[in-house]
């Protein structure tokens, strides 16, 4: 007989499908580790082909600086001409949709999966995080699963964002609340090359 880990009875079929799920986390895992290992080589142009090869799509002229963390890389997407800061954790579990020229700053944190508190179980619940394009996104920010920011925002530094944000505004606080709003509207600026050794 098997049985789960709250101590259900499982079917062989269902005990096999755990036993595939569990190897195939074993692999996942340690490409997550690989990846980790890639984030201490301090050349960008070496981390991103190696960020690539694990399945994060990453747009033209964009950089992952040192010291990044992912959870499943294969449901990453980074646009063009965006930098992701050093220390960032980027959460794969669900899609994870970082559009172009966005300045995402050092230690921000975008999880697309949480535990439901009120679940028996305390299973996961998750949903995609989605980053439109010329968002800044300051140090230390925490960003939760199932949030849109919407093209232009900026989130001050510590925030954490536990709802969708619209365009151009202007975010603080935990939890994040709109404090005001962009001036231009028209965005061309490009965020230019990252920083060599970082």
């Amino acid at each position: 007989m098997f049985y789960d880990r709250t101590g259900k009875k499982l079917t062989t079929e269902e005990a096999m499908i755990k036993i595939k799920n569990r190897i195939f986390n074993i692999f996942l895992e340690f490409e997550v580790f690989l990846l980790h290992l890639v984030g201490y080589i301090p050349f960008h142009h070496l981390r991103r082909f190696f960020y690539r090869l694990g399945g994060i799509k990453i747009g033209k002229g964009s950089t992952i600086h040192m010291g990044a963390r992912f959870y499943d890389p294969k449901n990453i997407s980074i646009g063009e001409d965006s930098i992701v800061g050093e220390g960032v954790v980027l959460d794969g579990r669900d899609r994870l949709i970082i559009g172009n020229h966005v300045d995402i700053a050092s230690e921000v944190m975008i999880y697309n999966s949480e535990h439901n508190v009120n679940d028996p179980d305390f299973l996961a619940k998750n949903g995609p995080v989605i980053i439109e394009d010329y968002v800044f996104i300051g140090p230390r920010v925490i960003i939760l699963p199932g949030v849109k920011i919407g093209k232009g925002a900026v989130v001050g530094a510590g925030a954490v964002v536990t709802k969708d944000l619209p365009p151009f505004s202007i975010a603080a606080g935990v939890p994040a609340k709109i404090i005001g709003e962009r001036r231009i509207k028209n965005f061309s600026y490009k965020l230019g090359r990252a920083r060599w050794f970082r």
